[in-house]
């Protein structure tokens, strides 16, 4: 699948849309916080998506322009780095790059982790 047609050529089952829904109404403190930063093209005009589906992964954040994935791990990602690592290769093959940060980051340091982002979006940017 090129990078072009990630978001529509893609088949998404119900339950897959019905679990980003829930994921969209029901996100971490973490999570809310840094999409207050990015919603609205508020990081410098760059568009973010929340709760992305791309194949069978669910985005935390998605900037298509950039072509730039963001997540926020909160403690239960230690227990899951393996899948994570399957996952950024899947993503980093379509062509895209992929951004962790601890829930601890986002909710004690907005402005550093802001800033890694707006960095790789201006890099990275179509």
């Amino acid at each position: 699948m090129s990078n072009d047609h990630i978001l529509t050529n893609q088949h998404i089952s119900p339950e897959l849309k019905a679990r980003a829904k829930e994921m969209r109404r029901n996100m971490t403190p973490a999570e809310s916080k840094l999409w207050y930063h990015l919603r609205r093209n508020n990081l410098s005009n760059f568009h973010f998506r929340r709760q992305q589906i791309i194949e069978s992964y669910i985005l935390d954040f998605y900037c298509h322009l950039a072509k730039l994935v963001v997540e926020v791990d909160g403690s239960g990602h230690l227990d899951q780095t393996e899948y994570d690592q399957k996952r950024d290769e899947f993503l980093t093959g379509l062509g895209l790059k992929v951004l962790r940060f601890y829930n601890f980051d986002v909710i004690e340091d907005i402005d550093t982790v802001l800033e890694v982002i707006l960095e790789h979006c201006q890099m990275n940017k179509m």
